[in-house]
């Protein structure tokens, strides 16, 4: 990876990362960004999206894994795009003049994105273990549920979330989970080790900031969104077991200084397929 990529990603992990903290922390100098009103919960899905995207960026840029950009360019592109197109709709049906800067900065987001992942594809992947089994049928569970509730959220079906949304929030979370099932079913196409650790970063990062006020939620939400709350809970708690599993205690897969440098003896690439 060039030098100068590599600390253009790293800025920019850490600039994700800096606005999940403000998200989470609730601080005005980051909510004010979002283009519409938006609660502590609000917030704090805001958070775990930034944080989800900062982890595998610091990742790739210090490991070098520069094929791995494309899974992620992928989903910023859909997400942002999406993202985009809604709020300049807003804009046209008399929506907050926050929405322009909004959807200007997404347009150019998702346009940047084009060209990384255009970029990625003059280099292969170091890692090409094969994904765990087990990782590639999850990513595949995690497509199809994040289809599923992102289609549900841009047609503003209430009670998908287990707090209550606008019409306009509910259609930025459906854009933003069309972008992460965009970035799963990349990780089934292109089946490497050195793909899958991007995916299984960004949700534990995602996880371990929406875990604990989850976790809080239960004491106070409304009966009727019980149900989004407990199958929220349950995705991000399996999610969150299956990468620390892979990425941290499983001995064929988890994180070495030379995971994304070196090849694997023949016997331990066998003995991923679990």
């Amino acid at each position: 990876m060039h030098s100068t990529v590599r600390i253009a990603l790293l800025v920019a992990a850490l600039l994700a990362l800096a606005l999940a903290v403000g998200f989470f922390l609730q601080e005005t100098w980051a909510t004010r960004i979002w283009p519409v009103p938006s609660g502590a919960l609000s917030n704090t899905f805001v958070a775990s999206i930034l944080a989800a995207i900062g982890t595998p960026i610091i990742w790739i840029a210090l490991f070098g894994e520069t094929r791995a950009i494309a899974g992620g360019a992928v989903n910023l592109v859909v997400a942002n795009g999406a993202m985009g197109v809604a709020a300049y709709m807003f804009i046209r049906r008399g929506g907050p003049p926050a929405l322009l800067p909004f959807a200007a900065f997404a347009t150019v987001l998702a346009v940047g994105c084009i060209g990384l992942f255009i970029y990625s594809q003059r280099f292969a992947f170091l890692d090409t273990r094969p994904t765990p089994r087990w990782v590639r049928f999850s990513f595949g569970l995690f497509a199809v549920t994040l289809l599923l509730t992102a289609s549900a959220l841009i047609v503003v079906y209430p009670d998908i979330f287990p707090w209550p949304l606008s019409r306009e929030n509910s259609i930025f979370y459906g854009s933003i989970f069309l972008g992460n099932m965009c970035y799963f079913i990349y990780g089934i196409v292109y089946p490497y080790w050195g793909n899958a650790k991007g995916q299984l970063l960004a949700f534990l990062a995602y996880d371990l900031v929406l875990i604990v006020p989850f976790a809080h939620r239960f004491a106070t939400v409304p009966p009727e969104m019980l149900l989004s709350l407990t199958v929220y809970t349950a995705v991000i708690s399996y999610s969150g077991v299956l990468a620390i599993f892979f990425l941290f205690l499983y001995p064929q897969t988890r994180l070495r200084l030379w995971d994304s440098r070196e090849k694997p003896e023949p016997a331990e690439a066998s003995a991923i397929e679990m």
